[in-house]
């Protein structure tokens, strides 16, 4: 199964991304690079937080995206 991420807004409704809607990774760990180096933009996009899922499985979340303390 491929690895995903679901974006939200900081009240938990559905955040549309052009960097994440398309994208799937092979392994978690790919996945959670990806995030690591895309994170800010996807705050640009109005993103807030973020669910790693694996297939249709929830693996954790929400996961803020801003820095500790914002």
């Amino acid at each position: 199964m491929d690895w995903t991420w679901r974006t939200e807004t900081a009240l938990g409704a559905a955040a549309e991304s052009v960097l994440a809607d398309d994208a799937a990774f092979p392994t978690q760990g790919d996945a959670e690079s990806w995030i690591g180096e895309h994170w800010q933009e996807l705050l640009a996009e109005g993103v807030e937080q973020v669910w790693l899922l694996n297939g249709a499985s929830e693996i954790y979340g929400p996961m803020s995206l801003r820095p500790a303390g914002e």
